[in-house]
């Protein structure tokens, strides 16, 4: 059974559109259970309408919820210790819960995150991964958020948990991993760039293989299946991605109506369109992982209607599943082992 904690007063609908992504989970993966936080009055009402969802959680009622503009220090003293937030990651903490899953304030859920469950040993700061839809499939691309401006160890250690969560989540035995760069040659780029791939290329990981640098045409490509980068540059890059793909679609709306020839042309390509429309849709790949805490934690998309709410849990089912975070700590504790210096006769 895959414990799953969920803040149920998280995103821009809270309830409504939590328990309903819950329930589509558990249709999907009947060996769920959740640990539900909420406020009782909100809740109780939308949860008595899924009696299977019901019987197969646990409903915790709280004292407030963090809201979504709140700054993460206000959210940290107002919500610590009460908040549905900050309940729902202490269930991991606690081991009551496998992985939590919020659609809440981002940078609240980090800080609470951190406060709450610790980075893991030799992780200065950690990152948050999205599973990004390419031509070839699906690849992890991190940090996306998190840390603005990582220095190359930082880049180092992302690559690591990066390819250990393309190996839970995807089976890949060795991943591909590529450095997010202005050019592929080797001597472009800021010097924390160049650093990381001298490192990763010096490195000689068994768990992963080092591609070089790649551009930001890749990222769509599929050309790697772990794509590094500091978290300013790939946050712009995950909105640029869903603001392209939101233009696209209107595009594709504006001229399938425009004219009684492309509307008959729509309703003979309509499987194609569907198609299509599944391959944009955000909520097939919903929910950013953050990666180096001692627990894992999923931020699913404030917007997220019920089918994305349920795609962010089951990425934590997968997580939990595969033991993401127990790869990620035998990676980590591989590498920095081979950097201590010898000791004793060997030093001489």
């Amino acid at each position: 059974m895959i414990r799953i904690s969920i803040d149920l007063m998280g995103g821009d609908f809270g309830p409504q559109v939590v328990i309903p992504g819950a329930a589509k989970a558990l249709e999907r993966h009947p060996d769920i259970s959740f640990v539900m936080y909420g406020l009782k009055e909100q809740c109780e009402p939308v949860l008595d309408r899924f009696p299977k969802l019901k019987e197969k959680s646990v409903f915790h009622d709280c004292e407030l919820a963090v809201r979504m503009d709140e700054k993460p220090s206000q959210a940290l003293r107002r919500g610590r210790y009460v908040s549905t937030m900050w309940r729902t990651i202490e269930a991991v903490k606690t081991k009551e819960a496998d992985v939590a899953i919020s659609a809440g304030n981002t940078g609240a859920l980090m800080a609470m995150a951190k406060f709450c469950l610790r980075t893991m040993a030799n992780i200065e700061r950690p990152a948050i991964a999205a599973i990004w839809p390419t031509l070839k499939g699906e690849s992890i691309v991190l940090d996306v958020g998190a840390t603005i401006g990582a220095d190359s160890q930082q880049l180092m250690d992302f690559a690591l948990m990066g390819g250990a969560m393309a190996r839970a989540l995807f089976e890949i035995e060795r991943p591909t991993i590529g450095l997010l760069n202005v050019g592929v040659e080797e001597i472009k780029g800021q010097e924390e760039v160049k650093e990381a791939g001298r490192l990763l290329r010096e490195a000689n990981i068994d768990s992963l293989e080092y591609y070089g640098f790649v551009e930001g045409n890749d990222l769509g490509k599929g050309t790697v299946d772990v794509v590094v980068t500091e978290g300013f540059s790939g946050n712009i890059a995950l909105k640029t991605a869903e603001g392209t793909a939101r233009q696209i679609g209107e595009y594709l709306r504006a001229a399938m109506s425009r004219t009684l020839l492309a509307k008959i042309g729509y309703f003979f390509a309509k499987g194609a369109f569907d198609m299509l429309r599944e391959k944009m849709d955000p909520s097939r790949v919903n929910g950013g992982v953050f990666l180096g805490l001692n627990g894992g934690v999923i931020k699913s998309h404030g917007g997220a209607n019920a089918e994305g709410i349920a795609a962010a849990i089951e990425v934590g089912y997968d997580m939990a599943k595969n033991g993401l975070n127990q790869k990620i700590e035998n990676d980590l504790q591989k590498y920095h082992a081979k950097r201590q210096p010898p000791i004793g006769p060997e030093a001489a």
